[in-house]
């Protein structure tokens, strides 16, 4: 379905946005661009890559304009660009309304006017049940999202999201932190070693992206079925996987806006939810505001479906999160002793 067509990443500077860009450069694809405000990374992403099939767009979401002239001619976007760390979002809560609602908005905006064909936005574990800046502002990007996808001309665009957990040494997570800090020699710090989290590597979110490009329907959200880890199982992990099963671990107390653990999928979704397989499909509710006729919702009530969260989902012990975690070639390479570079 990509064969000679063009694709746009919003954020393409970011993890998300090389990762897709990766996956995607030795196909036949027509052309790929890389929209960002970061001038200096895309400079550095010409030269790594340089690939006549990348064209870089300089611009923000926040800005309709620069997004409307970055997708003419564009058949796929996606959409990664956004604020997403948890303390600066809830210091700063109107700056994550800006990029992550607002933003968004021009995007689907833009590509509604430029008949752009599909457009894959991602969202995030916090959206659900959300309590911090960050979860909310992306709660509202979903919601932006179905509503614009009520009102398209279907024949003509499809817009959908996939939501994520913890994607594991993605730019700003705590992976590339701890390492930094066992380099350092400085201890590991911990919010709550009882945190939990869903662990998925860069190469899991691209293969749902790539699924929610060829299944998606307008207003679907599609989540990826992953396991999780308390932060501690991680910790002890990684020490052991680089050698260092002394280093010191300090507790810090939980951070502005974090929880206990996440949900993927909320009570009410749940009721609704498809299981795909490796995936969830999360159709959107088409009823109007019509409210006189009742839809069957099959058997399944609300009060009996547990949500889908990070404590109840498969637990990975000391040995499987070190087995996920050599999946990441920069930790193959640092467990065997090897020089490696952080490409993040």
């Amino acid at each position: 379905m990509f064969k000679n067509k063009i694709l746009l990443i919003t954020g393409g500077t970011g993890s998300f946005g090389n990762a897709v860009l990766r996956r995607f450069l030795d196909t036949d694809i027509g052309e790929i661009r890389i929209f960002s405000r970061d001038e200096k990374k895309q400079d550095d992403m010409r030269k790594k890559y340089n690939n006549p099939k990348l064209k870089f767009y300089i611009g923000d979401v926040r800005d309709y304009s620069s997004i409307l002239n970055a997708s003419r001619g564009v058949d796929f976007i996606y959409h990664a660009a956004a604020l997403k760390q948890v303390p600066s979002c809830e210091f700063h809560p109107m700056e994550a309304v800006k990029t992550n609602v607002l933003g968004t908005e021009n995007v689907l905006e833009a590509a509604v006017t430029n008949e752009v064909k599909r457009i894959v936005c991602l969202s995030t574990d916090k959206a659900v049940y959300p309590i911090n800046a960050m979860g909310i502002s992306k709660a509202m990007m979903e919601k932006v999202i179905v509503a614009k996808s009520r009102n398209v001309n279907r024949d003509k665009t499809v817009i959908c999201a996939t939501r994520y957990g913890n994607v594991m040494a993605s730019r700003g997570s705590v992976i590339p932190l701890f390492i930094d800090l066992i380099k350092a020699g400085q201890p590991l710090t911990i919010t709550d070693p009882n945190m939990t989290r869903f662990m998925m590597t860069l190469d899991d979110a691209v293969d749902l992206v790539l699924y929610a490009f060829e299944h998606g329907n307008n207003g679907d959200i599609f989540v990826q079925k992953a396991p999780a880890a308390t932060i501690e199982t991680l910790c002890i992990a990684l020490k052991q996987l680089l050698n260092v099963p002394d280093h010191q671990i300090n507790i810090i107390g939980t951070r502005h806006g974090e929880k206990l653990y996440e949900a993927l999928l909320s009570r009410e979704e749940m009721v609704a939810a498809e299981d795909m397989g490796e995936y969830f499909r999360v159709p959107p509710d088409l009823r109007d505001l019509n409210y006189g006729k009742y839809v069957e919702q099959g058997d399944k009530r609300i009060t009996e479906v547990e949500d889908y969260n990070s404590h109840n989902t498969e637990r990975l012990n000391v040995e499987s999160m070190k087995a996920l975690l050599l999946k990441l070639p920069f930790i193959r390479a640092m467990a065997a002793g090897e020089e490696y570079e952080l490409d993040i």
